[in-house]
């Protein structure tokens, strides 16, 4: 009897194994539905634009001005090179940026850049390291204990004191002429072991502070946080309701959402930022930047994969197809951010773009 007693044991088991859903696996085959795009790129309603990063010199003469479907180029500036001195601001490379491409028929998207992720990089002024803003700055840490960057005490209320002045500032100067501005991704190497004034909680409010400061100060630009990752939760598992929170801001106070890393084939990518996109109705603009190691399945972060080593498979598919109809049709995008990486965007994304 025994015998008969584990083995009905074992066999229901097996039966609620089979039938049990991984939540974590939901959207694991969004993906497959666009594997069938191809180039030419189907018209859509996505304002598409290039990013390159720091590059700022790289829009001049560049091929993407030439191809009309592309809005214009997003552009990243630091905190710390925009405001020299404490009240005392220099915004001439933004200018001149601005003119260029006005010229060009294009138009410029900032992306504020608050944190790095390289040691050697700083992107908060100076005058914010000090005692009076508890140093205005702190490591980024990853999972193994490397340090990999620096970001701004966005948890600090004198910190953000600050920030706010200079995006006032900002907003005065360029509000109503350039498409949008953008914060920094919400993910940071953060714990409250390494500062003991941190707590995830503090941090999502904190986010959802500057979010209100930028659309204070850009009420006529389109505004946008990157909000892909939160610390302390890992979805779907730990949800404490931080990234969450963050979307449902937004959405209240008019400030888009919008992610890094386009990749519909993670689950990572699918249980945050892309899951969120997908199962909500939205008023504000959404956006997705696809960036370094995108047009090859990877991300920076992979610990296999090096984009400064990167010089392109000579056998390999072109995902352009796939990454814009699955922005389109699954996530409902507004913007889309193209990272400027080659050969992939000679090779892949003009092509796409233009129309073979």
């Amino acid at each position: 009897m025994k015998f008969v007693y584990t083995v009905l044991i074992c066999l229901l088991l097996n039966m609620a194994s089979a039938q049990w859903d991984n939540p974590a696996d939901k959207y694991k085959d969004a993906y497959k539905k666009y594997l069938n795009a191809t180039c030419p790129l189907k018209e859509d309603n996505i304002k598409h634009f290039v990013y390159f990063a720091r590059d700022r010199e790289s829009i001049h003469n560049h091929p993407f001005l030439e191809v009309e479907r592309f809005t214009g180029a997003q552009i990243m500036y630091s905190w710390q090179q925009l405001e020299i001195e404490k009240d005392v601001y220099d915004f001439s490379m933004i200018k001149e940026d601005y003119e260029y491409l006005k010229s060009k028929g294009k138009k410029l998207f900032i992306q504020m850049q608050d944190a790095t992720f390289s040691p050697e990089y700083i992107a908060v002024p100076a005058y914010l390291q000090t005692g009076e803003y508890d140093g205005g700055i702190e490591k980024q840490i990853t999972d193994e204990g490397k340090h990999e960057g620096w970001v701004a005490k966005r948890w600090n209320p004198e910190v953000r004191k600050r920030f706010a002045v200079f995006l006032k500032a900002l907003g005065k100067e360029f509000d109503g002429k350039i498409e949008g501005i953008n914060l920094q991704e919400s993910a940071i190497g953060m714990s409250h072991s390494k500062d003991s004034s941190y707590t995830p909680k503090l941090y999502a409010e904190s986010l959802k502070k500057n979010m209100l400061a930028l659309k204070k100060a850009f009420p006529k630009s389109t505004t946008m946080h990157y909000a892909n990752f939160m610390p302390g939760e890992w979805l779907p598992w730990e949800d404490e309701g931080y990234l969450r929170s963050i979307y449902k801001y937004g959405e209240e106070i008019g400030v888009g959402l919008g992610a890094p890393d386009l990749m519909p084939q993670r689950r990572a990518q699918l249980n945050h930022a892309l899951k969120l996109m997908h199962e909500n109705e939205y008023s504000v603009p959404l956006g997705i930047a696809v960036q370094d190691g995108n047009y090859v399945g990877k991300t920076g972060a992979d610990k296999d994969y090096n984009e400064y080593t990167d010089k392109g498979k000579t056998k390999r598919k072109n995902v352009v197809p796939l990454l814009q109809a699955f922005a389109k049709d699954f996530l409902k995008l507004d913007y889309m951010f193209w990272v400027c990486q080659e050969p992939y965007f000679t090779e892949d994304v003009i092509p796409c773009f233009e129309g073979e």
